[in-house]
Order: structure tokens, then C-alpha cells, then sequence
């Protein structure tokens, strides 16, 4: 299976029966990032989180959408 990255659009390979692409193929909003990608997120997003500064705003409700009736 052929996927393009998110962020900088390289194509990559992945197996038809890995777990990724089981789950880009039932859930197609879901977005695929490569392995470059991926890494450099994730040291950043470590690098924020060490500081003390970083904040996770979660709804207070636990639900995703609230609705507007």
C-alpha cells in the first residue's frame, strides 16, 4: 500500500498487513506521517513537555464534540 506523508509528502510503502495500514484503510481520516516526521514531532513535543510549560487541553466533559441543540 502506497501512502504520502502528511507533512512532507514523500510516498512511502507500508505493508498491506501492518497495523497502520489496516487502520488508514477502515478509517481514511486518519493521516499517516513517515518516520522522519513522526520523530521530529515527537522530540519536539518532549522538548516543550520538559519545560513545564506545555498544556493538554482536554474537554472537561470527556466527550470528543459537544453538541448544539
Amino acid at each position: 500500500m502506497q501512502v504520502k506523508c502528511a507533512l512532507c509528502e514523500k510516498i512511502c510503502q507500508l505493508d498491506d498487513q501492518s497495523v497502520i495500514a489496516k487502520r488508514l484503510k477502515n478509517r481514511p481520516i486518519h493521516t499517516y506521517l513517515c518516520d522522519s516526521c513522526n520523530k521530529r514531532i515527537s522530540e519536539r513535543t518532549r522538548a516543550r513537555w520538559a519545560t513545564g510549560n506545555f498544556a493538554l487541553h482536554l474537554p472537561l466533559n470527556g466527550n470528543k464534540k459537544t453538541s448544539r441543540s
